[in-house]
């Protein structure tokens, strides 16, 4: 078994870069008990200093952007223009945070008054939200910025008081020790406790670091075998944790009679070969009228694929795609261009009838993760009813309308809610914003956990649980709970929501 994780580059197949040993248990225990003791510093910083800190981390990240970009294009190969575009919404990312503890409803103060004249009898009940403990982060494959070693799940737990221990993803170990690098160098010069960040690398490592004791909680974005073996390890714990996982999705897009325009084909397929469909939110499922499958299919072919992130993905995504044209169930409706790399695959529509997929749709849900689509078409949108209320959770679900088709389209979308965590109208669900509003995820398989979102302000609230005080002095209050409201933030005052 080899001792050091080795990076390639996706486009030669060659090594890249110099191997990064494996981290020894020792280690991960080393690194995870020093950072339980950094989040006793490091939990009890004000949020607004947590803000400096992270705006900080932000500002290193982006002045090592030229070298992070480079190293991680060699890793990944997904190109110059979309990691560059990546680190910056990793950086803002971190701002976002720093402006979600500014403002300070992210604890939910909740203030009652004594009331001895109701049954039972009301003491003083004041609740808030504080951090769980040390959260261990596991990396994607396909965003060497934006859900890696600097990413969402680092930034919310450590806006949210928490420390962080991330475990590397093996795609692209030279990019996860740059950035790792710079974000230790710049919580050390920003006063940060020692230990609130730190790295592992290696699968075992991975499983040490979730059966740790000092670790709290896990994040986790992958593949769905992957997640569903590291949440059974938390949950097997002697004190089982929470496992935030988002795993596979198919994201299915229904496009309406309306809307079956040569544009809606061409905006299909420039989504689907995205990053070569090397996204959680690719759109790897649509339901459409037969009318619009040709355009589907010229789309599709005039498209070029690219190499995947690694030698694995690429056999997997060829294994699935060949067994699926061999199958009876669906047909070949085009294929696109494969560039001449080592671990290249080229785009692929197939399609089949919504009678056919009905009947076989555990197989046909299958995640082919790449730049794979299944059309499947339909008479009457009526059809798709019961046929959508039956899929597996998915992270999105789209819908393409005319005007003309807008009292079915609010009908599909009452379907879609029940399956999907974020409802798209007339747009694609490749690209996730990172805002106060958005939601990303969905019921199992896409998440573990369809209640919480791993993009957006709202993450932070895996990593954050309540406590009650009752009857304390105001002067031994944290301070978003404390008379006076020395923060300005908003709480909630027997009942009544506002700044006070």
């Amino acid at each position: 078994m080899s001792h050091v994780v080795q990076g390639y580059n996706p486009r030669t197949g060659e090594p890249y870069g110099e191997p990064v040993a494996k981290t020894p248990d020792s280690e991960v225990d080393r690194i995870a008990s020093a950072a339980a003791v950094a989040f006793s510093a490091w939990s009890v910083v004000p949020a607004a200093e947590r803000a400096v800190v992270l705006e900080k981390v932000a500002d290193a990240l982006d002045a090592e952007s030229a070298l992070l970009v480079e190293t991680a294009d060699s890793e990944t190969a997904l190109g110059v223009p979309r990691l560059t575009t990546e680190l910056k919404r990793t950086t803002n990312q971190l701002r976002l945070f720093s402006e979600v503890l500014r403002e300070g409803s992210y604890v939910e103060a909740t203030l009652d008054t004594a009331n001895p004249d109701i049954i039972p009898p009301r003491p003083v009940l004041r609740r808030v939200l504080r951090p769980l403990g040390t959260v261990a982060v596991f990396s994607a494959s396909n965003f060497p910025f934006a859900f890696s070693v600097a990413g969402g799940d680092t930034a919310s737990a450590l806006a949210s008081g928490c420390s962080v221990v991330v475990k590397a993803h093996s795609a692209h170990p030279s990019t996860s020790r740059e950035t790792a690098r710079v974000v230790v160098d710049a919580l050390r010069e920003a006063g940060a406790p020692e230990g609130v960040f730190g790295i592992v690398y290696g699968t075992e490592a991975g499983v040490a670091l979730v059966k740790h004791s000092a670790v709290r909680a896990v994040g986790f974005t992958g593949s769905t075998g992957g997640g569903r073996a590291l949440f059974d390890l938390a949950q097997g714990r002697p004190d089982p944790i929470p496992f935030y996982g988002e795993l596979g999705s198919v994201n299915p897009t229904v496009i309406l009679p309306g809307a079956a325009t040569p544009e809606i084909a061409a905006g299909f397929a420039q989504s689907l070969v995205m990053g070569v469909g090397q996204f959680c939110t690719n759109p790897g499922l649509v339901f459409a009228p037969e009318s619009i499958v040709a355009a589907l299919g010229e789309a599709v072919a005039a498209s070029s694929g690219g190499a995947m992130l690694n030698e694995r993905m690429c056999d997997s995504y060829k294994a699935g795609t060949d067994a699926l044209a061999a199958s009876d169930l669906v047909s070949v409706v085009s294929t696109g261009v494969r560039p001449d790399e080592a671990w290249a695959v080229a785009p692929l529509l197939f399609s089949t009838s919504v009678k056919v997929f009905e009947e076989n749709l555990e197989k046909l849900t299958e995640e082919h993760f790449g730049p794979a689509a299944l059309v499947v078409t339909y008479s009457s949108p009526e059809e798709l009813h019961s046929v959508l209320a039956k899929l597996p959770g998915t992270l999105t679900g789209t819908v393409h309308a005319a005007e003309s088709d807008h009292a079915e389209a609010g009908r599909i979308a009452e379907i879609l809610r029940h399956v999907a965590g974020r409802i798209i109208f007339n747009a694609w669900p490749t690209g996730v914003a990172v805002a106060w509003g958005q939601h990303h995820g969905g019921p199992w398989p896409s998440t573990t956990n369809p209640l919480h979102t791993s993009v957006g302000a709202t993450s932070i609230r895996r990593w954050i649980a309540p406590v009650t005080y009752q009857s304390w002095p105001d002067a031994l209050l944290p301070a978003e709970l404390q008379d006076a409201n020395p923060l300005g933030i908003p709480r909630r005052v027997d009942g009544v929501l506002g700044v006070h």
